[in-house]
Formats: C-alpha cells, structure tokens, sequence
C-alpha cells in the first residue's frame, strides 16, 4: 500500500472519528461536567416569572391529544421553552419558531431531543440533557401540541 493511500485512510478514519463524537455520541454521558448542560435550577412559580422570547403568539383551540402534550410541555419543558413554547429568556429557545418548522426539525428530532438530549447548535443558550422520566407517546402529543403551536402562528 502506498504512503498516499496510508495517509488518505488515516485521514477519513480522523474524519470519521471527529464526525461521531460532534454529532453522535449519547449526551448522558458527559452531561454533570458542564454547568451549561443542564436544565436551569427554577423555583415553584419561577415559570410566571420566565422572560418570553417569542412574542404575541395566537393560541389555537386544542384537541384532546394536543392538550395532554400541553401538560405534559408544562410539566417537562416549559422552564426552558416557555409557557406555549415561547421560550425562556436565558434558558431555552421558543419552539414557536420557523427553526423548528417540520421540515428542518422533524418529528423524530424532537423525540431523539428528549431521549438523548441535544447538543447546542442554533441556539446560545447551552446543551440540553436527556429528559428520562417523558415517554415516547408523552413526546408525540408534545410534538402535536407544538406542531398546534407553530399551525396557529404561520409555521407548516
């Protein structure tokens, strides 16, 4: 084998190795090393006190299904995406948002969000960390209360 094709192998092996930790790697597993990987540390009622980040949202009529997953946002996600997704000043972005769209974050995104936690990427607001006690089914009528959300304020 020649020194090119040893140096071009070793090359796409370093690629591929940086690839999978950037983009693949589980988040639970380094989570507790930063202070920016963790959900902010709020007290009862500090919800009320949250800072909106998108604003003047219409709020549709809910089906049955989307009002389970608003609940279960408002138990699980709203300390850092905002009451009705409007995200939280310093916390959490707003889901309300056109980054959010069906087609650039689709369904599965937000499932694997939950599962795996997310690496921060759109946003400066710090890692996500896997969010363990919200079930797959819990994430879908949250994902049907989002999807709702956006409908009702122009994002398809």
């Amino acid at each position: 084998m020649s020194r090119i094709s040893q140096l071009a192998i070793i090359s796409v092996l370093i690629v591929v190795g940086i690839a999978w930790v950037t983009f693949f790697r589980p988040m639970g597993e380094h989570m507790a090393s930063s202070p920016h990987m963790s959900a902010p540390q709020m007290s009862e009622g500090s919800l009320a006190k949250s800072t909106p980040i998108a604003t003047g949202l219409t709020i549709p009529n809910l089906s049955v299904v989307e009002k389970l997953g608003e609940r279960t946002f408002n138990e699980n996600c709203a300390v850092c995406h905002g009451k009705n997704g409007a995200g939280n000043e310093g916390a959490g972005p707003p889901l309300v948002h056109i980054i959010y769209e069906p087609s650039h974050h689709g369904d599965m995104s937000f499932q694997l969000a939950v599962k795996n936690g997310v690496r921060a990427h759109h946003w400066p607001f710090g890692n996500m960390p896997p969010i363990s006690d919200v079930l797959e089914g819990e994430v879908a009528n949250i994902i049907a209360y989002i999807r709702a959300l956006q409908r009702a304020n122009g994002i398809n």
